[in-house]
């Protein structure tokens, strides 16, 4: 079993615990009864030049603990004072050490779109993220079989929430296509060893079909990384790891941007 296969397998535990708390059916009716969204992430994500999704996190299974102090509300200020176009909030409690609260009061705090980075494997974890206040959610192809894809996203629609669909090969990016996908993104980080190749996101974004926005996730550290994301014809970049850990991260997010 690789590292995305024990994330996946402890997140049905997850879920599992959760549900005898509150029941998928109480949630769906707490989720449906909120205003539907106005899917704020893709309209984020689809303006001219290219966008960035900020990442949240306290850690990660190949860097280990990022931020010992993790002031995640002045952390998201940050980003949107710098003009992130949105924030990833880290949810995932075991490898990435995150929490549902982080989200919650991140999305009451700051006026951008915000994705519930989490490895969705039951709809009960989409009702959540749409509680929590995210306006988005991550789909896992690689986790998730094509029914499971095409249904989340039904679910996605109706309660107007985005889902970025993540794919790592051409025939993952074909279901996540077919599956009614408008957001597909490429994650350039290989969750088998951890190898980080931003020429992936390069070679596959001609394998995305036109009209559907296309993000490169995932290994970016430098200025000119962000010139390659743009060069590809990239729409928008997830930057984890190398912003989470620079001393001043509006300034490195804003000549990022320019």
């Amino acid at each position: 079993m690789n590292i995305l296969e024990e994330i996946a397998a402890y997140a049905k535990l997850r879920v599992e615990e959760a549900k005898k708390q509150i029941s998928t059916e109480e949630l769906k009716e707490k989720a449906f009864s909120m205003p539907k969204g106005d899917f704020a992430f893709e309209k984020a994500l689809s303006k001219q030049g290219l966008s960035f999704i900020c990442e949240c996190k306290k850690a990660s299974p190949s860097k280990g603990l990022i931020a010992e102090n993790f002031p995640y509300l002045e952390i998201a200020k940050e980003y949107e004072a710098a003009g992130a176009d949105a924030i990833s909030v880290l949810t995932e409690p075991k490898w990435f050490l995150g929490k549902n609260e982080y989200l919650k009061e991140i999305a009451v705090s700051v006026d951008i779109p915000i994705i519930r980075k989490d490895f969705t494997i039951d709809e009960y974890m989409i009702y959540e993220a749409k509680i929590l206040g995210a306006s988005a959610v991550l789909l896992i192809v690689s986790i998730l079989s094509r029914e499971q894809i095409k249904d989340y996203i039904k679910i996605c629609d109706e309660l107007g929430l985005s889902a970025l669909v993540e794919c790592h090969d051409a025939a993952e990016i074909k279901i996540a296509a077919e599956a009614g996908a408008r957001i597909i993104g490429v994650n350039n980080r290989n969750l088998k060893d951890f190898s980080v190749d931003i020429e992936l996101s390069k070679a596959l974004r001609k394998s995305v079909p036109e009209g559907i926005i296309f993000v490169s996730e995932s290994g970016v550290k430098t200025a000119e990384d962000i010139a390659n994301v743009r060069k590809m014809g990239a729409d928008a970049v997830l930057v984890g790891e190398a912003l989470m850990r620079a001393e001043n991260k509006a300034e490195t997010l804003r000549s990022w941007r320019n």
